[in-house]
């Protein structure tokens, strides 16, 4: 005797709203415990969602295009007795928000996932946008939107009243991109907030011929993210060279002595090394703001982005616990996550709990960039090109390897001082390589 089973959106972080991108399974097909059944895609990365069992689809809940969270339906199947669960797992039911008309709801303090960097996963309350609602929030018509508990909080932190969106989830339902639509229209209509006159709408085909290419999901989340970033965050940006020419005879020594385990280790994790004994030195760098941005969160644990160039856009996936893995672990895991970025098989964890981050643009070129910093992180190493300069030591000039160091940091936490300080340590740290050991 067969039994139907429905297949729910199991745990993908905290994230609600995920578009379907792909479905990869249909009415009628068998398949096994944990087949890809479908794809959805979150802020910065595709997931695919397995099987919780073995069985054959009776029927498919949703189409591409349409945006679920945790715990909605996906599809059913048809499963033998031997084989069901012992029981159903079930939606669980909303509760109606309670909340005292004359008190606003607390700001959520809890740490939440970081996109990236740059690309990168938009961070929690601590660096939303300040409340633009054009007038008080109607409570009365506030609880009677629709809309689960999560998204009523998320639009209590922007101050956005439920009462004015219009919901565009199944029956009206407000989403979390509804209520972010709304903020940022209402921004919009006042110049950002920023007194800046919007920006002229040209067609460009009166002056030629031309060609619109639409942009990613990555490109648009990507930009928006940079642009709350570059505007919210005071930046300052330090220049410094480091003389690596001991570091490369080492870094090469390495993967000769390691070639037949396939190891590959590259400047980045020297940098990633470099940059947990800075962070040690200087812990006002590993910090961040915390939601009022009267208190700084000093963090006791050493998690690294690092930008990866995709074809869909600019990703960070973070790499944890630097400061507990080895030169070689670390250009392992390099490896690895950069792979899976460019296949898009990052999931929201990768994305998040960095501490600072590293662009690294030396495989293409140039001299010194400013890069933008990764909010809430408080700053970001930028690396180009390095290139033989001749450089007066011992009463002559001896060519020597040199790295150029951008460091952008948050000038509301970080002094110009320290950030001169952090790289000069930097510098030492990388011209010797036995300082890593300390």
């Amino acid at each position: 005797m067969a039994n139907v089973k429905d297949i729910l959106v199991p745990d993908i972080g905290d994230f609600e709203g995920v578009e379907v991108i792909e479905i990869m399974v249909s009415p009628g097909d068998s398949i096994n415990l944990e087949d890809p059944l479908v794809s959805l895609e979150s802020d910065k990365a595709a997931m695919e969602i397995p099987s919780p069992q073995a069985g054959t689809i009776k029927e498919v809940k949703v189409s591409i295009g349409d945006k679920v969270s945790q715990g909605d339906l996906l599809m059913s199947m048809e499963v033998s007795a031997a084989e069901a669960a012992p029981a159903t797992e079930e939606k669980a039911a909303e509760q109606p928000e309670e909340i005292p008309p004359a008190q606003p709801a607390k700001s959520e303090q809890a740490a939440a996932p970081t996109p990236p960097p740059t690309p990168v996963a938009a961070p929690a309350s601590a660096q939303r946008p300040p409340p633009v609602a054009p007038s008080p929030i109607d409570e009365a018509g506030f609880r009677k939107a629709h809309a689960s508990p999560s998204v009523r909080k998320f639009a209590r932190e922007l101050g956005a009243d439920l009462a004015q969106i219009t919901g565009s989830g199944n029956k009206g339902r407000i989403l979390k991109d509804d209520v972010t639509a709304f903020v940022k229209r209402v921004m919009t209509s006042a110049g950002d907030g920023l007194g800046v006159a919007p920006m002229p709408e040209i067609d460009f085909s009166e002056f030629g011929e031309i060609e619109t290419q639409p942009l990613t999901k990555i490109n648009k989340l990507t930009g928006q993210f940079l642009h709350r970033n570059w505007v919210t965050v005071p930046h300052v940006t330090q220049f410094d060279e480091a003389d690596i020419t001991e570091l490369e005879a080492f870094r090469k020594q390495l993967n000769e002595e390691h070639k037949n385990e396939g190891a590959r280790v590259t400047v980045l994790a020297f940098l990633m090394k470099a940059l947990v004994s800075a962070l040690r030195e200087y812990p006002r760098f590993n910090a961040s703001l915390d939601a009022t941005g009267e208190n700084l969160i000093l963090k006791k644990y050493i998690h690294i982005g690092v930008a990866v160039d995709t074809p869909a856009g600019l990703v960070v996936p973070v790499i944890r616990n630097c400061d507990r893995k080895s030169l070689i672990e670390l250009a392992n895991e390099l490896i690895a996550v950069s792979a899976k970025a460019r296949d898009r098989k990052l999931s929201p964890a990768d994305l998040s709990g960095g501490c600072i981050s590293i662009s690294s643009l030396g495989g293409i070129g140039g001299t010194a960039f400013t890069p933008i910093v990764n909010a809430p992180e408080v700053a970001i190493l930028g690396v180009s090109r390095a290139q033989m300069k001749p450089v007066y030591k011992d009463g002559e000039f001896v060519p020597r390897l040199i790295l150029p160091l951008s460091l952008s940091y948050d000038h509301r936490v970080i002094d110009g001082a320290d950030g001169a300080r952090f790289t000069s340590f930097l510098n030492k740290v990388l011209s010797d390589t036995r300082r890593l050991l300390l």
